[in-house]
């Protein structure tokens, strides 16, 4: 079976996320504009450091969402 160059509706759409995973990444991004970079690993000890989430599921969605969030404000 031979592949179509076209993309597939699901490759090429992006990462929905929860409302929340965006307020509570971009609160932080906003607040602490100097603390966060397009890092993941970095933005993962950052958002430890700087807020209550408990959950390591939802430390690293947000961490990826700001990590994302700042490559897009970077171009």
């Amino acid at each position: 079976m031979e592949r179509s160059l076209e993309l597939t509706r699901s490759e090429s759409l992006g990462n929905i996320r929860p409302t929340y995973i965006k307020r509570v990444a971009i609160e932080l991004a906003k607040l602490y504009p100097n603390e966060f970079t397009d890092d993941f690993e970095n933005n993962k000890r950052k958002v430890s450091e700087l807020s209550d989430v408990r959950s390591v599921l939802m430390r690293n969605r947000i961490a990826g969402y700001i990590t994302r969030y700042r490559q897009r404000m970077a171009v």
